[in-house]
C-alpha cells in the first residue's frame, strides 16, 4: 500500500489515502486517530501526526480536543457527536469498578499500558483520566510503583 522507497514521503502517502476515504464521510464523522493510523499503516505517530496535520490545513477534519478528529471543516463542529471525552469515560469506568469493588482499596488500578490497550486511546488521555481520579481523591500515585485505590474515607462525598 505505502510505497517505502519512493520519492513521496510517508506522510503524504497515507495523507493521500485518508484524503479519499474522508471525501465520501459525512461532516462530523470521526476520523481515526493518530494511534489507529501507526497501527493501520504501520507507521511512526510522528508519521500519522503530520498527515492529519496537512488534512487538518486543508480544511478536510478538524480537533475537539478530548474528543478525535472529525470529517469536515471547523464549522462542522456543531455536527460533531458530544460525547463524554475520552477520558471522563475512563474515569466513570474505573470510579464505577471501585464503587463495585472489582477495584479494591490500596491495590493497584491497571497499568497505563493496559489502559491504552482496553479503550483504544493516546497515553496522554489515560493520563489524564488517573489525574482526574487522583484529585477526585479515588486513587493515589506511588512513584515508581504506580497508581492505587484510595482508602474508602478517601473517597469523594456522595451528594
Amino acid at each position: 500500500m505505502l510505497d517505502h522507497d519512493g520519492d513521496t514521503h510517508l506522510y503524504l502517502q497515507v495523507t493521500e489515502i485518508l484524503r479519499r476515504r474522508i471525501e465520501d464521510l459525512p461532516p462530523g464523522s470521526p476520523v481515526p486517530s493518530e494511534a489507529a493510523i501507526q497501527r493501520e499503516f504501520g507507521v511512526a505517530r510522528t508519521t500519522a501526526r503530520r498527515a492529519l496535520r496537512v488534512l487538518r490545513n486543508d480544511g478536510l477534519v478538524y480537533t475537539v480536543p478530548g474528543q478525535g478528529t472529525f470529517a469536515g471543516a471547523s464549522n462542522a463542529r456543531a455536527a460533531a457527536p458530544r460525547s463524554n471525552p475520552a477520558y471522563r469515560q475512563i474515569v466513570q469506568e474505573i470510579v464505577e469498578r471501585i464503587r463495585q469493588g472489582s477495584l479494591a482499596p490500596r491495590r493497584s488500578v491497571p497499568s497505563e499500558t493496559s489502559l491504552v490497550h482496553r479503550y483504544g486511546v493516546a497515553r496522554e488521555t489515560v493520563r489524564r483520566a488517573i489525574a482526574v481520579l487522583r484529585e477526585e481523591g479515588w486513587v493515589y500515585t506511588v512513584p515508581q510503583r504506580g497508581s492505587y485505590v484510595s482508602p474508602p474515607e478517601n473517597w469523594p462525598i456522595e451528594d
